[in-house]
């Protein structure tokens, strides 16, 4: 009983971090032009977010294995409110980067140490099926995000963002209030034994090196994932009005239905097929068709068509995220906290390098960033053949540090 309140309380939180970057992608047009911006800005805009969170994250990761999973949560839930709040009352351009700087920095330790969380609270065999949950409510979020945005910003462009503040307070006081530490004191203490440095060189130093080690190939998988999603998140907005004149509410519409897809995927499907397929197949399958989907997209010539080939690209991703991170949690060789520090480390990089390129070849041919999202994702699909089943050398073995 415990254990399924302490994963709704994570389920809620992850739900409200996502709602909170969810409600941006309908929006973020109307505050670039409020501030008499371009695309370019728009696409500085969502990786300076994911670039803080490149750093930061497997910080957390790692503080999270030495002082436990709940203050580090904490941190990162208050850190989104905040963040939040200071967006709703920006009034120029460089209010905007320095409150989604702060956010980057802040909230960057909730992914992590949810999922650490969760790893701690689940077996092998349903570590699966938990990271699906995790999944899940990222994809709740992301459904009730756009259309609360479209919804509130009726009222004022800053009332969505204040709503999804005082929300991430609530899931802040529910924390503190019931969650327990999922860590034992002894386990602390061994992971302080373990030293590493949580300096930004440093981490950036074990980055690298754990490039060359038994997870390597996993974290190259965890950029593209975000690179995927956020290549497609980062203009769909724009060429939704470019290609069929969408309005916002359109553009809410079409991510709440798939947002919503997304969740049911994670929530009830993922699980059952990492069991039946397994972690490696899965992540080849949803490899492959998320390849695909982004070649459909470019198909769409209506709303219907929109909805089914948006609807493909989502869930060939929504699978392909949990899957990966499950076999990135039963590889690890290092704290929990700290592998799945590294892996939303190397998301967040796939989030830098996504709007960028896509904003980029976006100004190029409207077309362009799915093209060669496409392309980047079928050369992941061909490298998975290849690398995803090599036996690691017993060998390479991760350092818990870098000097």
């Amino acid at each position: 009983m415990s254990n399924k309140r302490n994963i709704a309380i994570l389920f809620f939180t992850l739900v409200v971090v996502m709602m909170g970057f969810g409600i941006m992608i309908p929006l973020l047009p109307f505050y670039i032009e409020m501030f008499d911006a371009g695309g370019s800005a728009m696409g500085i805009l969502m990786a300076i977010y994911a670039l803080m969170q490149f750093i930061f994250a497997p910080i957390w990761g790692r503080l999270s294995d030495q002082y436990g999973r709940k203050p580090i949560l904490m941190i990162g839930i208050l850190g989104n409110a905040l963040s939040l709040f200071l967006f709703a009352l920006s009034t120029e351009l460089w209010m905007l980067y320095a409150s989604r700087a702060l956010a980057g920095v802040l909230s960057s330790a909730t992914l992590p140490t949810a999922m650490a969380f969760m790893g701690d609270s689940t077996s092998d065999e349903d570590r699966g099926m938990g990271m699906g949950i995790m999944g899940a409510a990222m994809g709740v979020g992301m459904v009730i995000g756009p259309g609360l945005g479209g919804w509130l910003a009726g009222y004022s462009l800053g009332m969505p963002f204040f709503v999804a503040a005082a929300l991430s307070l609530a899931a802040f006081f529910m924390v503190w209030a019931i969650l327990p530490e999922s860590l034992t004191e002894e386990e602390k203490q061994k992971a302080k034994e373990a030293g590493g440095s949580s300096s930004a060189k440093a981490q950036l130093g074990l980055m690298w090196q754990s490039l060359w080690g038994p997870l390597g190939f996993l974290l190259v998988l965890a950029f593209l994932v975000s690179f995927a999603l956020t290549n497609f998140e980062s203009v769909f907005g724009l060429y939704m009005v470019q290609v069929f004149e969408y309005s916002p509410q359109q553009v809410g519409t079409v991510l709440m239905v798939v947002g919503l897809l997304s969740a049911i995927v994670q929530g009830g499907i993922t699980g059952m097929l990492t069991k039946r397929l397994g972690e490696s197949l899965l992540i080849k399958a949803a490899l492959l068709g998320t390849a695909v989907g982004f070649f459909l997209m470019l198909a769409a010539y209506d709303m219907t068509t929109v909805m089914l080939t948006v609807g493909f690209f989502v869930v060939s991703d929504s699978i392909l995220r949990p899957a990966v991170s499950a076999l990135t949690s039963k590889r690890a060789d290092m704290g929990l906290g700290v592998a799945m520090g590294l892996n939303n480390s190397f998301m967040s990089l796939g989030r830098i390098a996504g709007p960028l390129w896509a904003g980029f070849m976006f100004d190029v041919n409207v077309k362009f960033p799915y093209i060669t999202g496409g392309v980047v994702m079928f050369i992941g699909f061909l490298l998975c053949l290849k690398y995803l089943d090599k036996p690691v050398p017993e060998t390479a073995v991760m350092p818990t540090s870098t000097d």
